[in-house]
This record gives C-alpha cells, structure tokens and sequence, in this order.
C-alpha cells in the first residue's frame, strides 16, 4: 500500500508538470509563425478597443 500523503504529494507533482509542460509546448518559439496563445492576445486587444469605442459613444465607462 502507498502512503496517502506520498499518494497526494506524487498527483501534485504530476499535475505541476504536466502544466508546465503543455505551457512550454503551446508557447514554443517557432519563428515568426504565431504561437497557440496568440488568438488570446488578439481577444484581448479587440475588448480594449471595444471599450473605448463604448466610452466614446456614451461618454462614460461602463
């Protein structure tokens, strides 16, 4: 039998790594080309701009 805090300690190293590891791989730098996180930095832009398309319109943040 595996201790259960040996047990919990092995899951959360394993989970820790698998995350590092997927971060790594979806952000590899792969030249010019866009990464897999580059459509979240697009989203992100487009809320800003619309934003202040808003502030503009209505005179006021929402």
């Amino acid at each position: 039998m595996v201790n259960p805090q040996t047990n919990k300690l092995v899951r959360r190293t394993t989970m820790v790594a698998t995350l590092t590891a997927s971060y790594f791989l979806l952000t590899a730098d792969y030249g010019s080309e866009p990464n897999a996180l580059s459509l979240f930095e697009g989203l992100v832009g487009c809320e800003e701009s619309v934003e202040k398309k808003r502030s503009k319109l209505y005179g006021r943040l929402y």
